[in-house]
């Protein structure tokens, strides 16, 4: 099965477009799993912590792994640990996939030629996740060097059953300074800003990869805090599955992401990462659970993202 097929079949069977991202703090993490990691015998810092990482998502699936269709693991808080805490994220990714969730590697690689094919082969491993070390079904990537940037990693996702989804216009408040940018004998009339070719780039790859399906292999980063360039731009990719960021903590609403779709749920992830993974520490959670019950603020947490994106 392609990665659109296997996507479109975990939405149909859980009927949302929620996606968790698993962005994991030492610091915010719950006490009961801080102190249980302190005390058991590790050899450095960074061994302790990608032990707590690995402990809070395996947890964190486990709860939302029958209620949402995918996960979304945030490599740089685990690289930030080195060797320790690849090894979690691995193994985090390998609990994912377990699980029936399909995984989206959040890592935003970019580069050309034998480099970006590294990169592909060693992340994605699409409809068989033992086919590479990372077992990502997806993976985020950055395309500022270009076209021949994606041509790897999508040579890649076609051969395993994998999907890319391409940066194009994210949710943070300085993604302008670059993306707003006119081209060369374009105008604000016109509206030819950066962002608008990199996604006729992804329309382009991907309509080439849908087969006989709606979506490609292909899709497309959009931010939830641009909620009208959303809109435009799902009209200019009509064949691009969105991953939208910016919902929740970002103060990205269900309104906001409403154009991202084609019909219905179908077409767009919406992710939410601190909101759910860090539930525990904010209300209304924090005053229904005790600290020991973070588990259950992380399922209440899910269950009302997955109410409020439930559309008419």
């Amino acid at each position: 099965m392609s990665f659109a097929q296997r996507l479109e079949a975990r939405i149909r069977k859980t009927q949302t477009p929620a996606l968790v991202g698993l962005d994991p703090r030492f610091d915010q993490l719950p006490i009961v799993i801080q102190k249980a990691v302190r005390s058991r015998d590790h050899s450095d810092e960074s061994t302790m912590r990608a032990s707590a990482f690995e402990e809070f998502c395996c947890r964190i699936i486990d709860v939302v792994a029958p209620l949402v269709p995918a996960v979304k693991p945030q490599a740089a808080f685990f690289e930030e640990l080195g060797p320790a805490g690849c090894t979690a994220l691995a193994r985090v990714m390998q609990h994912a996939r377990r699980a029936g969730l399909v995984v989206i590697c959040d890592a935003k690689r970019g580069d050309i030629g034998s480099t970006a094919e590294a990169y592909a082969r060693g992340y994605l491993a699409g409809e068989d996740p033992n086919a590479a070390g990372w077992a990502a079904d997806a993976l985020t990537v950055n395309p500022y060097l270009g076209k021949d940037t994606l041509e790897p990693f999508v040579k890649v996702a076609v051969e395993r059953g994998a999907g890319i989804y391409v940066l194009v216009r994210t949710s943070n408040p300085g993604s302008g300074i670059f993306q707003d940018r006119l081209s060369p004998g374009d105008t604000a009339e016109t509206n030819q800003k950066l962002y608008r070719h990199v996604a006729d780039v992804v329309e382009e790859f991907a309509a080439e990869t849908t087969g006989n399906q709606p979506f490609g292999c292909v899709g497309a980063v959009v931010g939830a805090t641009y909620p009208e360039e959303l809109g435009e731009l799902r009209d200019l990719m009509p064949h691009a599955p969105f991953l939208i960021p910016g919902y929740g903590s970002q103060g990205g609403t269900a309104a906001d992401v409403a154009a991202g779709f084609t019909s219905g749920i179908n077409g767009a992830l919406i992710n939410s990462s601190r909101a759910i993974n860090f539930a525990y520490h904010r209300k209304p959670y924090r005053d229904e659970f005790p600290p020991e019950q973070w588990e259950d603020a992380v399922l209440a947490a899910t269950k009302q993202m997955i109410a409020d994106l439930k559309f008419d």
